[in-house]
């Protein structure tokens, strides 16, 4: 019986536990920023392309 008891006060700790979860909601949210920026960067990068290449192609 102890040792029954001893798993059920582990999994009633697990349950009250949000450290972990906090943790990674944090973590899901840095990865959506890094997403969201990596593709404004991609975007902004494409376009500085073409009028780079339009002030080249006006220069020659």
């Amino acid at each position: 019986m102890k040792f029954h008891t001893k798993i059920q006060a582990l999994v009633n700790s697990m349950r009250t536990d949000e450290e972990g979860a906090t943790a990674v909601e944090y973590g899901l949210m840095v990865s959506l920023i890094a997403v969201v920026i990596l593709a404004a960067v991609t975007v902004i990068g494409t376009q500085l392309n073409i009028k780079f290449g339009l002030v080249q192609a006006a220069l020659l």
